[in-house]
């Protein structure tokens, strides 16, 4: 079984920019369609961007088009979201997750999840 470690959450001014990390414990990224998903407190777990497992699609929540990248390097296992611009309203918890579903946006599409790092933006 995969796991997933997420890093590089923290606390930005809005405007900023902050890059988060997932990294696979073994050499299997490859087989997977990887997600981010992002939870505010109180709410429920939100679809952020997702790329298939050749990186040659990517798709994005409108919220966050034109500000976030996601990117993938499978040679060493790693997802990252660059997220620039950042808003107060992308304050959350942000999950990374493995999964072989094609419904990108769909939580249940996703088999593995990470522990979850906080972002924090302050306006």
């Amino acid at each position: 079984q995969v796991e997933l470690v997420e890093s590089g959450g923290g606390l930005v001014q809005a405007g900023g920019s902050l890059r988060l990390a997932c990294a696979a414990s073994r050499r299997a990224l490859n087989r997977y369609l990887m997600g981010w998903f992002r939870q505010a407190p109180g709410k429920g777990r939100d679809f952020v961007a997702a790329i298939t497992n050749s990186g040659s699609n990517v798709y994005y929540t409108d919220s966050v088009k034109g500000r976030f990248t996601i990117s993938r390097d499978n040679s060493k296992n790693t997802v990252a979201l660059q997220m620039n611009s950042l808003k107060p309203e992308d304050t959350g918890f942000y999950y990374c997750a493995a999964g072989r579903q094609p419904r990108v946006r769909t939580s249940t599409s996703y088999d593995i999840w990470g522990q979850g790092a906080q972002d924090t933006v302050s306006s």
